[in-house]
C-alpha cells in the first residue's frame, strides 16, 4: 500500500458497505453452520464460486471479528485498495500468519485459483497448512478450521450461499477434513427442501433477491384480469 492506513479513512468503511449491499442484492441469503472460532484461527475454505471472498470477509465483519484473506497478486494488483479491507497477496504470509497469531481470522483457499462450481475438492496447496504451522507456538495453538462453501440457485430468483463450519484440524489432515465437510455440505442441501435451509443452518442475513414477492402492479393485474386459482 503506497498510502498510510489513516489516510482516506472513510475508504474502508465504503467498501465494506458497497460489499454488504451487493451481496444483498445479488444473493438471496447466507446460511451458516458450525462453531465460529473465537479467538485467531486460519479458515482453509474451497473455492467455487465468485462471491467466496466477500462472503468470507463480510462473516467477520458480521461479528465484529478482524479478518483478513490471502488474495492473488494479480487480481489484487487490477484493485490494490482492497488492501485495506484485508486482502493480502501472498507475498505477504508471514504478516497473515502473525495475524492469525494475534487473534484474527486469516481466510485462504488452498485449492489456490476458482473451482467449476459443484465440483469436487481440487488438490491442495500448501499456504493454508504452512500458516496454521506458522502461526501456531506450543503456548498459543492457532487452529486450522476447514470451511465447505456452496452458491447455488434453488427456488428463489437469485442464487443462496450456505457455509459450513468444520472442527480444527491438523494441518496434513486438511485435505481430507474439507473434502469430509464439502461431502456433508452437498448432501445437507441435497436432503433439504428446495424452498427451506438445510436443518441446522441459521440465517446470517437474507437478501433482497429472495423468492418472487406479490407487487402492487401484480395486485392491479389481478384484479384487472379476474383470474383466479
Amino acid at each position: 500500500m503506497t498510502s498510510s492506513a489513516s489516510d482516506f479513512p472513510w475508504v474502508a468503511p465504503m467498501l465494506r458497505a458497497t460489499i454488504g449491499r451487493d451481496l444483498r442484492r445479488s444473493l438471496s441469503g447466507f446460511w451458516v453452520r458450525g462453531t465460529l472460532p473465537a479467538g485467531g484461527a486460519v479458515l482453509a475454505a474451497n473455492h467455487g464460486s465468485w462471491w467466496d471472498g466477500y462472503l468470507l470477509l463480510h462473516l467477520g465483519w458480521e461479528f465484529g471479528h478482524p479478518a483478513r484473506i490471502m488474495m492473488n497478486a494479480p487480481e489484487l494488483g487490477r484493485f490494490p485498495f482492497l488492501q485495506r479491507i484485508g486482502c493480502t497477496p501472498p507475498e505477504r504470509r508471514r504478516e497473515l500468519a502473525r495475524a492469525a497469531q494475534a487473534g484474527e481470522w486469516v481466510m485462504i483457499f488452498p485449492e489456490g485459483a476458482l473451482q467449476p462450481p459443484g465440483s469436487l475438492l481440487a488438490p491442495l496447496q500448501p499456504g493454508a497448512a504452512w500458516l496454521a504451522r506458522s502461526a501456531s507456538t506450543p503456548a498459543k495453538p492457532v487452529p486450522l478450521i476447514p470451511v465447505a462453501l456452496r452458491v447455488l440457485l434453488r427456488a428463489d430468483r437469485t442464487p443462496a450461499a450456505f457455509a459450513r463450519f468444520g472442527r480444527p484440524c491438523a494441518p496434513d489432515d486438511l485435505g481430507r477434513a474439507l473434502a469430509r465437510e464439502l461431502a456433508g455440505l452437498d448432501a445437507d442441501l441435497q436432503a433439504a427442501d428446495l424452498y427451506r435451509p438445510p436443518e441446522g443452518y441459521l440465517a446470517l442475513w437474507r437478501g433482497q433477491g429472495a423468492q418472487q414477492q406479490e407487487t402492487p402492479a401484480s395486485r392491479l393485474l389481478t384484479r384487472i384480469t379476474g383470474d383466479r386459482l
